[in-house]
This record gives C-alpha cells, structure tokens and sequence, in this order.
C-alpha cells in the first residue's frame, strides 16, 4: 500500500463533490487530501491533523482532469500543408476540401491524431470527444481509424466520435440512415452543421427521426455566423421538444443568438432551457473567424454567444477547444487551461467566478454522459498540480510547469515536437 497526503492544497467549490469547510474569496477550499493506491482515500479540511508522510502544496491549486467535448481531431495539425489563404469562414471549408481530397489517407490520420491525443494527455485532458467529417468516402477511412485510435487511448483519455455532415445531407435519407448505422456501430453520437437552408425545419425532424431509430445522442454545430437571421438553436430546441426526444442534446457555437435583439434571443434560450439542450462555447475559434474582414477594418464583434443568459437559466454550459493549427484555427495545443483562460477573458467568465471552472469538467461530462471528473474520496486519483494560488495567478501564466497525475501517479508532460509531423507537410504526401 502506498499513501501520501498534499496538505494545504486549494480546490475549487466546482471541482468538489462535497465541500470542504469554508471557501475563500475566489471560491477555493483549503483541503488534505490523501492518495492511496491510485484513488483519493480521505478529504479533510487542512486543519484537520493528518498521519503519515505528507507534501505541502502552501495553497497551491489542484484540478480534477479535464473534459474536452468539442475537438476535431481529423482536420488538427494540417496548418503546415493547406492554411487557410485569409482567415475566413468560407477559406477554411475551401481549404480543408482540398486537404481531405489530397491528403486524408489512414495514415495520415493516424499520425495527426494520436499527436493531437499526446498534446491533450500532456496538458491533463482525461475526457475528449471529437467530431469525424464523414461525408463519402471519406467516413470509411476515418470511423476505423477513430475507432483504432479509440482503442488505443482507452484508460488514458476516454473518446467519443460524433459525425459531421452538412444539414443538407439528411435530404438522402436512405444515406444518412447507412451512416447513422455506422456511427452507432463505434459507439458515436449524430451530428450535423446546420444553416438556414429552405427546407432546414424538415431537415431538422429527420435527424431527430433517425436518432431516435438508432438511440443515438445528437450533437449539432449551429449558428456559427454573425447573422441575425441564422435560427437554427431555436429550431432544434423547437424540433426537440415536438419530438420528445429522450436523447442528449449539444449544441455548438450559437454566435448569431449574440447578434439578435433581447426579446428574440431570451425566447430561443427559455426554449434551449425548456428542451434541456446543452451549449459549448468555443471562444477561440469563434474569435478567429467570426467578424473578419477583408477590407482591412478592425472587427467589431467578436463572435461570443450568450453563455451567462444560458446559465441563469440553468442551461448546461462547456468549453472546449474546437480546432487545433487547422484553416479553421491556425492556434491551440488541446489545452484547457488554455482555452478557459480566453473564455475568462472573452466572455467574463469572472466577477465572480461562481461555478464557471465546471465548464471544463462536469459540464462537458454531463454532455458526454459520462462520470465528471472530480476531487472526491474514493475517486481515482485523476488530478493537476499547479503552483498557482489564485485564480489570477493560474490564468496569468501558461502553466506549462503544471503536474499530471493520473491513478495518483506523476505522468510524462513533455509535449510531442512538432517536427514529428514534417514528412506529412508536404501537399498530396
């Protein structure tokens, strides 16, 4: 049996399954918590006297892992090949076509992948769940290939595939049914983009249909514009509850809903509400790419949804990283400390920081629905060691010195060099 306490450790109120006496002024709980064989075998209060060999974090934070439930591991690391020419929405669907024609074998994929799962293992992800771009024929090159890699990863990070079609595919319907077939095959969950196409209400009910005939959860990229015209959350909220689907519900990006008057948009959100949709916010490829412009002005707008109205009404909210150094962000290393850190800063997810921290944890795990990772006696001894104190120290700096623990044990977090990836850089490799 091994056994060590860290004493005078910090762990925020959303991170705890129980809380720990009192909290302090940035929501944290001065806590020991002891490790033994590769769980949590007692939490107390710091002032509690504990036996044993001890180490003494001085107030330092301590996080559970993190889930990530928004990634795109297939189109991640392609910069280096196929950038994006301008850095605008319509660049980026031009230039990962071309990459996916050219480039997409299993190989390639492969490679990518599991070096974008190296970076998110180092920076103390646990939970990841990407979507798979599975029009045809690509979808029979890259559902084996998640599946692999699914395989591969287990017991290090949990993954789930979700796939990603265009809305107008659901116009053949004996097609999607062949491709939901294949997702609920590997265990993955229904998605689509949508956009404001003439027949989208139709559309919609047909992938509420086909989830249902397959038990699958549904996970939607939505809105992701600055039109105000663009309504598609209102729709699925609207279809969800006309279906009375018992499924789970994601639903990405939601930009426009910013860019609506108030009226409009608290109608869709009491819907949202209503229907038990969840929402990830994707702060920083919205800030990429929402509102650039080509004619050298500054952007005005700066692509944020309205994620502290869809708190207020107990809407399920998550982060997540989105794209990695692909056309549709050409930035991001699967970091959650990252990525929260811009949402604090995007969206002010502070002054207070309430339950904000969950958005990275219990919330993405709710909408995964699996286990959230969390600091609790008898759980595994998942855990992130920062030398911050505060959360202005901790989203100050990138915390690249942070230690992963994973079944109480200190993990290798030195982050694969991107030269790994040179041989796959040149185009049609």
């Amino acid at each position: 049996m091994t056994q060590i306490t860290l004493t005078n450790a910090r762990v925020h109120t959303s991170h705890l399954a129980h809380p720990i006496g009192g909290a302090d002024d940035g929501g944290f709980h001065r806590t020991n918590i002891t490790l033994r064989d590769g769980k949590i075998a007692d939490l107390v209060n710091a002032d509690v006297p504990v036996n044993g060999p001890t180490t003494n974090l001085s107030g330092r934070i301590i996080t559970p892992t993190f889930v990530d439930c928004h990634t795109h591991l297939d189109k991640g690391h392609i910069w280096g090949r196929q950038p994006n020419p301008d850095g605008s929405f319509a660049g980026a669907l031009d230039a990962v076509a071309t990459d996916t024609a050219g480039n997409w074998s299993a190989h390639d994929l492969t490679t990518r992948m599991h070096f974008a799962l190296r970076c998110a293992y180092a920076h103390g992800t646990s939970a990841l769940r990407t979507h798979i771009d599975s029009q045809a024929p690509q979808a029979a090159i890259s559902w084996p290939v998640f599946e692999q890699i699914r395989d591969k990863w287990a017991g290090r990070i949990a993954l789930q595939g979700v796939c990603l079609v265009g809305i107008d595919a659901l116009r053949d319907a004996e097609e999607f049914s062949t491709l939901a077939k294949r997702v609920q095959a590997a265990g993955g969950v229904l998605g689509a983009v949508t956009y404001m196409v003439p027949d989208i209400e139709q559309l919609i009910d047909q992938i509420f249909v086909t989830a249902t005939e397959y038990g699958l959860d549904l996970d939607f990229h939505a809105d992701e514009t600055g039109d105000p015209d663009a309504i598609s959350l209102n729709l699925i909220a609207q279809a969800a509850l006309r279906h009375g689907f018992k499924g789970r519900i994601n639903v990405g990006h939601c930009c426009s809903i910013a860019r609506q008057p108030d009226d409009a948009a608290h109608r869709t959100l009491d819907l949202v509400a209503k229907a038990e949709l969840s929402i990830t916010t994707l702060p920083m490829c919205n800030l990429y790419l929402q509102d650039r412009r080509q004619d050298g002005t500054t952007p005005r707008w700066r692509g944020v949804t309205l994620v502290h109205e869809m708190q207020s009404r107990g809407i399920n909210v998550a982060i997540a990283s989105d794209n990695t150094r692909d056309p549709f962000y050409a930035y991001g290393d699967l970091d959650m400390v990252e990525v929260y850190r811009m949402a604090t800063r995007i969206l002010h997810l502070d002054h207070p920081v309430g339950q904000w921290p969950s958005a990275m944890t219990s919330a993405p795990a709710r909408i995964m629905g699996m286990p959230a990772p969390t600091i609790a006696q008898g759980a595994p001894a998942d855990m992130i060691l920062f030398r911050a104190r505060s959360w202005t120290e901790l989203l100050s700096r990138p915390q690249s010195d942070r230690i992963v623990l994973r079944d109480g044990a200190q993990i290798d977090t030195t982050l694969p060099d991107y030269s790994e990836l040179d041989t796959l850089m040149e185009p049609s490799a």
